[in-house]
């Protein structure tokens, strides 16, 4: 369970103080929230003009009754935030999906800290599986380079049509048939434990080896390049970062 003492700026402007936000995993107790947080995954997705698989309230209750969900909640009941864990390829892919963050509490760092956790939880329910995210915003790719993702093509990722097929409800779908699966406007990107064990078990006997997904020199490997341009500037600029930052802290050791 993680506290985080921060402040929030209501929908009228006010600030409010807020003590602590409690971010844990979710369960049976928390379905009451279903419905509120569909509604707003699907107000923020219009917002922003992109689409995004969507889902019902029961849907959403079945994730936290089953313990594949993480919530953040104030200590009086207030709903921050969410995110809930999706399998696919029977348990070879993980998908963490619809991290969504109550507009009161935006802008808090709460988002990174429910990625983090869910990410976390995904790891131990899944240890060998492959976490894999489409994303078009820059602040999850962000978030998801610095737990080890690494920019791929979509034919790295899980050819399971169930999970496509949550793309019909995006509005950019007929971009990625149109594009035969190959691409779209959403980025690709891929943890893989199997790299990430290796890279751990080498960093011991150097600590020159590099961080999960970078290369013996911490720069991009041509597929990685590739990959990113794939996808636009965006990609590159959060890719190099990554390989930038890892450099910048091996420098201070």
């Amino acid at each position: 369970m993680f506290q985080l003492k921060r402040f929030a700026v209501g929908e009228a402007g006010e600030t409010t103080t807020i003590s602590s936000i409690i971010v844990r995993e979710a369960n049976e107790a928390d379905v009451h929230y279903a419905n509120e947080i569909t509604i707003e995954m699907e107000s923020s997705a219009a917002a922003r003009g992109t689409g995004i698989a969507k889902r019902s309230p029961d849907y959403i209750a079945k994730k936290m009754t089953e313990g594949k969900a993480m919530i953040a909640l104030t200590k009086d009941g207030t709903w921050v935030g969410f995110c809930y864990i999706e399998a696919w390829g029977h348990g070879k892919f993980v998908a963490n999906s619809g991290l969504i963050v109550s507009p009161s509490f935006r802008r808090t760092g709460i988002a990174t800290q429910i990625k983090r956790q869910v990410f976390e939880l995904s790891r131990k329910k899944y240890p060998t599986a492959k976490i894999f995210g489409l994303t078009t915003g820059l602040a999850v790719m962000k978030m998801n380079s610095d737990l080890g993702y690494v920019p791929v093509t979509y034919s790295e990722l899980t050819d399971d049509e169930e999970f496509w097929s949550g793309c019909k409800s995006c509005v950019n779908y007929q971009i990625l048939m149109s594009k035969e699966k190959k691409n779209c406007l959403c980025t690709g990107m891929l943890f893989d434990p199997a790299r990430a064990t290796t890279k751990t078990s080498a960093s011991s006997e150097s600590s020159e080896q590099p961080l999960p997904g970078l290369s013996q020199e911490a720069s991009p490997t041509p597929q990685q390049t590739t990959a990113a341009a794939a996808f636009g500037a965006e990609s590159l600029d959060v890719l190099y970062q990554a390989f930038y930052d890892t450099k910048k802290s091996r420098s201070r050791i």
